[in-house]
């Protein structure tokens, strides 16, 4: 599906969160309207304006969508637990309630964008993982956003699925602040990662891409660089100038696979931060202007 539109487009965001601001920066305020859904929402943004929306409950989703038509929805939740009652609730009841809302008030938007993750994908052999790969997770996060995916892809409306690797950035230190602490792990496991603006300017690609053109109907939104852990937190604490780092009991992370971003990078993205030196080098950084 393409479109040819000039005006101004109304765009939701379902879980507005860092990536949602994010996200909500890197548009063009004089092409999109932008309205981010939360509990409890802060205070709003001159980009974006906030309305208070628990989309886990029908009746609060369905109003929001009675007052307002929008040609744009993201669904970018954050589970209120780490089970599989809280990934239930946040990525699959939200996309029941919304594919719900959108027929009963017999809307349309041009696009719907399910913010999912790798997690979806079980391999955990080494072995390069792209789109076409089966999706046989193990544990029940995957489990659950593959289900709620299913729920958007199967909704009728026109669609995106982009699964996001491991996301790190400003407030999301955990490997340097292991580092420091003398926690990091010493596995040989391949890790993926993508910097929190590459997940915000993923997105923006994706929706500004259909207006011109067809897009895939899943995207693996991660960095060019698969890297065993071992070598992240090494060159983290060289940085740091810390030779002392690794834990012989750190728990290490889930999955074993190298993530390709062929397809993304063919549809015409570039990262701002290809490979986590890149990114790392930004926040180390930051932290150290901070004192």
């Amino acid at each position: 599906m393409t479109i040819n539109a000039s005006s101004q487009e109304k765009l939701l965001i379902i879980g507005c969160g860092d990536i949602g601001q994010r996200f909500a920066q890197q548009l063009d305020p004089n092409r999109y309207q932008i309205t981010g859904l939360r509990r409890h929402p802060p205070e709003d943004l001159p980009s974006l304006r906030y309305l208070a929306c628990d989309a886990t409950q029908s009746d609060q989703l369905d109003t929001i969508l009675s007052d307002e038509e929008f040609d744009v929805i993201v669904i970018s939740m954050t589970p209120a637990e780490r089970s599989n009652a809280g990934y239930e609730t946040a990525y699959v009841k939200t996309c029941r309630n919304l594919v719900a809302g959108l027929k009963h008030h017999q809307l349309k938007p041009r696009l719907l964008i399910f913010v999912s993750s790798t997690a979806v994908y079980g391999q955990n052999d080494g072995s390069w993982v792209d789109e076409l790969s089966p999706t046989e997770p193990e544990g029940f996060s995957g489990t659950r956003l593959l289900e709620a995916e299913q729920v958007i892809q199967q909704s009728g409306f026109a669609n995106c699925i982009v699964r996001f690797s491991g996301i790190y950035g400003p407030d999301r230190n955990r490997l340097i602040e292991q580092v420091k602490q003398k926690r990091a792990s010493a596995s040989l496991y391949y890790t993926n990662r993508i910097h929190a603006d590459d997940c915000a300017g993923v997105l923006a690609h994706v929706i500004e891409l259909q207006r011109t053109r067809d897009i895939a109907p899943i995207y693996l939104a991660t960095d060019s660089s698969p890297t065993p852990m071992i070598n992240v937190v090494s060159w983290i604490a060289e940085q740091l100038g810390i030779k002392d780092f690794l834990a012989p009991d750190a728990v290490n992370e889930r999955g074993n696979k190298r993530i390709c971003n062929q397809r993304l990078l063919a549809s015409g993205y570039r990262f701002i931060h290809p490979d986590f030196r890149s990114g790392y080098a930004r926040l180390l950084a930051s932290a150290d202007n901070q004192g």
